[in-house]
C-alpha cells in the first residue's frame, strides 16, 4: 500500500522502565487508524542491549528484540495494522552494533575472542595497526591502572560486574598476565584512543563494515525476511553517512528490499545541499522540511534586538562562524583524535611519506566543509573548494594538504575515512555543542538547521516546497523526531519571541538583575528553553522541577563552556541548579507565568499552522508519538516518555482539542485524495493588502487549497484590515470549520475561527 502518512512510536522493553512493545502498539492500531495515519512507523525493533530506551545499540541483527514480544509479537503487529487498513514502516540501523556488555553480543565477544581468526573479524572495522601487537585497543577501564585488578574467572576476565572472553588455552596466570595473552587490549577511556571506528565518539557502538557484501547479506537477512512476508512496506535508514559507501549500501538495500518499497534516509542536509538524485531512496527524513516549515514563523524583524541582547553577555555574534570552524577543528584534534590518528596513519601508508602537520590540515580542511559528506556526485566540487580555502586560508598547510590529496587520489581507504570523520566532526561540534551554546534563538538550533539563518522567508519557503514536490514528493517531513533538541510546540512558543524582541530582552535584562545566572551566556540559553515549556498557569509539578534540571545539565555539558561530560565541575553545576530553584521558587516566576500567559496563544497559533504545513506540503508527513496534542518536550531522553494514549482516544471522540481537530483532518484529507498529495504538485498563493505578509497559502493539485496566519502578535496591533486572499474558481469548503468561501476572501473571514484552514474543492 502507498505510503501516504506515518505515525512514530518509540519501542521500549520492560527493562527500560517505561515498555511500549509489539503488544502495546497492537492496542493502539483502531486509534491511529481512527486518526487517519497509513502507516505505523516502529523506532529499531531488533534486538538491542538490555533495557534500551531507544534500541539503537543493536547487539543482534538476526533477531527480533525478545523484550519486545520477538517475531511473533511482531507478526501479531503487522498483521493487525493490515487488518485495520494499515501499513508498517520500520527503523533500521546498519552504520553500527552495541558492545557496552560484550557477552549481550555474540558477533563481538567471538571476535574478542579470536581476533584475527574469527569468523567475525572482517564484520567490524577493526583498526588492526594500532596496536604493535595487533591487538584490538578497548577504551573501557577508568584508567590504565584498572588492568591490575582483573580477576581470572575460568574462561572470562572480570573487572567488577564486567567480563570479556579468554582466548582458548590462554587463561594460566594472574588476570593482568592472562590480559597480556588476549587478542584486545584494555586501556582507560581517558587516553582517547580506540582500536575501532565508533559511532561518532560513542566507544559503546561499533562501527560495521556494510561494504563487504557478506557483512550486508548477514546483517539484513531478517530485514529481507520481512519483505519478503509482506510485514513491512517500508524501512527508515539510520545514519547512512558513516558507512564506507552509502551509496553503494543503498543501491544493495534498494535490491533487497524491492523497487516498491519506500525507503527514507537520515541524511542530514546543509541549507546549500541537495540530495543527489541517484541516491535508490524516496528521500530524507525531513529535517529540512523541518527548518523549513518552522522558519516561517520567526519575524525576521526580531534579529536585531535578539542580536543585542546576546551580544551584551559579551558575544560577538558575528564571529558565530568563526567559532563554528574552531569547533569543528577541536572536535577533530581532541573529541576525534583517535580517528584523526588513523586516518593520518593511513595517508602515510598510500604515499609512504609523514608530515607533522598531516592532522593540522586535516582538521582545518573539515572546517571548511559544510556538509555532512562531500562525496556524493552531486557534491563533487565540495572538497577541491574546502581544499582551495584552507590552503588561502592557512598557506603553510599546503604541503600537508597535498600529501592528503595525493593519497585521496591513491585508494579509498583515505576517502573513506575523511568523510566519515568529516560527518563525525559535524555532528559533535554543531549539533552537540555550538546549538548548545548559540543563545540568540535557540528554536533555530535543530538538527538540519543554521542558526545564523534568522528564520525562512515566505519565498524560500515556496520555492523549496516546490522543488520538493518535483523531486521528492515522497520523502518524510516532519516536525518532532526521537532526536529532536526541543519538541515543535516547543519551538513554536520560543519563536514568538522573536515578534517580541524587545518585550523578552527587557524582561531577562531584568531577571538577571535579580536572579542573575551563573554564566550570562548559560543564562540567556536556559531562559529560553524555561519559556519554552513554563506552564501557562504557572503550576509546577515535582517532574516538571526535575525535567529543568535534567535538561539544564545536559545543555551546560555539551555546550562544554564551564563543564563537561569527562570533566564536570561540580561547583558551576550546582551553582545553575541552584539559579534554576531560584526562579521556580521566587518572584521572577510570577512574571514569567504572566508573559507565558500573554504570549502562549500566539506560541499556539503558530504550532496549529506548522502542523498544518508539515501535513499537508510536499512529501510525507510523520507525526511523532504524542504530537497530535500539545506537547513540550525537550531534547532526549525527554522527547522520548510515555504518551498518555488514554487522553489523546478521549479527545479524539470530544473532536474540541484544536491541534488534534487540524491533524485529524489533514490526515483523512490525505487518505481521501492521496493522488493530490503524491503527485499533485505544488503552487504559491499570494495573499494582497496590508497584512499580507501575515498569510502564507499554497494549492496542492486542483483540489486542496492550505492558508495559515503567522507573527499575529503584530498582527493583533493593527489587525487584517482589508487583507485578502483570492481562490481558484470554485466553491471551497473549510475541512476545519465546516465553513465555505469562494473568489477573493478577507483574511478575517477566512481565519475568523482558527488561525489556519484547510480548503477543498466542493464543486468539482
Amino acid at each position: 500500500m502507498p505510503v501516504i502518512s506515518t505515525y512514530r512510536l518509540q519501542m521500549r522493553g520492560p527493562a527500560s522502565g517505561q515498555a511500549f512493545t509489539f503488544a502495546d502498539a497492537e492496542a493502539l492500531v483502531g486509534y491511529l487508524a481512527d486518526l487517519g495515519v497509513s502507516h505505523l512507523y516502529l523506532s529499531p525493533i531488533l534486538t538491542a542491549a538490555h533495557g534500551s530506551s531507544h534500541g539503537y545499540d543493536v547487539t543482534d541483527p538476526t533477531t527480533v528484540s525478545a523484550e519486545l514480544g520477538g517475531p511473533e509479537g511482531f507478526r501479531r503487529l503487522a498483521d493487525a495494522a493490515h487488518a485495520a487498513g494499515l501499513g508498517v514502516i520500520v527503523d533500521i540501523v546498519p552504520n553500527h552494533v552495541g558492545v557496552d556488555d560484550p557477552t549481550q553480543n555474540r558477533w563481538w565477544w567471538d571476535l574478542l575472542t579470536h581476533g584475527r581468526d574469527s569468523a567475525y573479524a572482517d564484520y567490524f572495522d577493526v583498526d588492526w595497526t594500532l596496536d604493535p601487537d595487533g591487538r584490538i585497543v578497548l577504551p573501557v577501564l577508568g584508567s590504565d591502572d584498572d588492568v591490575a585488578d582483573l580477576t581470572v574467572d575460568g574462561d572470562v576476565l572480570r573487572l567488577g560486574d564486567r567480563q570479556w572472553p579468554i582466548a582458548p588455552g590462554t587463561g594460566s596466570g594472574t588476570g593482568p598476565e592472562v590480559h597480556e595473552r588476549q587478542n584486545y587490549q584494555l586501556i582507560g577511556w581517558r587516553n582517547n584512543v580506540c582500536g575501532y571506528r565508533r559511532f561518532f565518539s560513542i566507544t559503546s557502538l561499533a562501527g560495521l563494515r556494510q561494504e563487504d557484501k557478506a557483512v550486508f547479506d548477514a546483517t539484513h537477512a531478517e530485514v529481507k525476511r520481512w519483505f519478503d512476508e509482506g510485514l513491512v512496506d517500508g524501512i527508515r535508514i539510520d545514519h547512512p553517512d558513516g558507512l564506507s559507501d552509502p551509496a553503494g549500501y543503498l543501491v544493495w538495500l534498494r535490491e533487497l528490499a524491492g523497487p516498491e518499497a519506500w525507503i527514507v534516509i537520515e541524511k542530514i542536509l546543509a541549507v546549500d545541499e541537495a540530495l543527489d538524485l541517484s541516491l535508490p531512496v524516496a528521500g530524507t527524513t525531513g529535517y529540512d522540511a523541518l527548518r523549513e516549515a518552522g522558519g516561517l514563523f520567526v519575524d525576521p524583524t526580531g534579529i536585531e534586538s535578539l542580536t543585542a541582547l546576546i551580544e551584551s553577555a559579551g558575544v560577538d555574534y558575528s564571529a558565530i562562524e568563526a567559532q563554528a570552524h574552531t569547533l569543528k577543528v577541536q572536535a577533530v584534534t581532541d573529541t576525534l583524535a583517535s580517528e584523526l590518528g588513523r586516518l593520518s596513519r593511513a595517508v602515510t601508508a598510500a604515499t609512504g611519506r609523514e608530515h607533522d602537520r598531516l592532522g593540522d590540515a586535516i582538521a582545518a580542511l573539515l572546517s571548511h566543509v559544510g556538509v555532512y559528506r562531500s562525496d556524493y556526485p552531486a557534491l563533487s566540487a565540495v572538497l577541491p573548494v574546502a581544499i582551495a580555502e584552507t590552503a588561502s586560508a592557512q598557506p603553510e598547510l599546503a604541503d600537508p594538504l597535498q600529501l592528503l590529496a595525493a593519497a585521496l587520489d591513491a585508494g579509498t581507504e583515505v576517502a573513506t575515512r575523511l568523510q566519515q570523520l568529516c560527518g563525525a566532526a559535524t555532528a559533535k561540534s554543531m549539533e552537540d555543542c555550538l546549538f548548545y551554546r548559540d543563545a540568540r534563538l535557540v528554536s533555530l538550533n535543530e538538527v538540519g538547521g543554521e542558526p545564523e539563518r534568522f528564520g525562512v522567508s515566505a519565498a524560500e519557503f515556496h520555492q523549496r516546497a516546490s522543488v520538493r514536490a518535483q523531486l521528492w514528493p515522497s520523502a518524510m517531513t516532519t516536525l518532532t523526531t526521537h532526536d529532536t533538541k526541543r519538541g515543535e510546540d516547543v519551538r513554536a512558543r520560543i519563536g514568538v519571541l522573536s515578534q517580541v524582541p524587545s518585550l523578552w530582552s527587557g524582561l531577562v535584562r531584568g531577571w538577571e538583575q535579580t536572579t542573575a545566572a551563573p554564566d550570562p551566556v548559560t543564562g540567556l540559553f536556559l531562559w529560553q528553553n524555561l519559556f519554552g515549556i513554563w506552564p501557562a498557569d504557572g503550576a509546577f509539578t515535582t517532574e516538571f522541577r526535575q525535567r529543568v534540571h535534567d535538561y539544564a545539565e545536559k545543555a551546560i555539558r555539551e555546550a562544554a563552556l564551564r563543564t563537561t561530560w569527562n570533566d564536570p565541575d561540580e561547583g558551576f553545576e550546582s551553582a545553575v541548579h541552584g539559579w534554576l530553584d531560584s526562579i521556580i521558587d521566587g518572584p521572577v516566576a510570577t512574571e514569567l507565568t504572566a508573559l507565558v500567559a500573554k504570549l502562549d496563544p500566539h506560541g499556539r497559533s503558530d504550532a496549529l499552522g506548522q502542523k498544518l504545513i508539515a501535513l499537508t506540503a510536499p512529501g510525507i508527513p510523520d507525526v511523532y508519538q504524542g504530537t497530535e496534542l500539545w506537547e513540550d518536550s525537550l531534547v532526549d531522553p525527554d522527547n522520548r516518555r510515555a504518551v498518555d494514549y488514554a487522553a489523546r482516544r478521549q479527545a479524539l471522540t470530544g473532536g474540541e482539542h484544536p491541534k488534534l481537530r487540524v491533524v485529524r483532518a489533514a490526515l483523512a484529507l490525505r487518505r481521501e485524495r492521496p493522488d493530490t498529495f503524491l503527485t499533485g504538485g505544488y503552487r504559491p498563493l499570494l495573499a494582497a493588502g496590508e497584512a499580507a505578509e501575515h498569510l502564507v497559502s499554497f494549492r496542492r493539485g486542483d483540489d486542496v487549497v492550505v492558508a495559515v496566519s503567522r507573527w499575529t502578535v503584530r498582527l493583533a496591533d493593527n489587525g487584517w484590515g482589508q487583507t485578502t486572499l483570492t481562490l481558484p474558481d470554485g466553491v471551497w469548503a473549510d475541512r476545519l470549520t465546516g465553513g465555505s468561501h469562494s473568489g477573493t476572501v478577507l483574511a478575517a473571514d477566512l481565519f475568523a475561527d482558527l488561525p489556519v484552514t484547510l480548503l477543498v474543492r466542493a464543486d468539482a
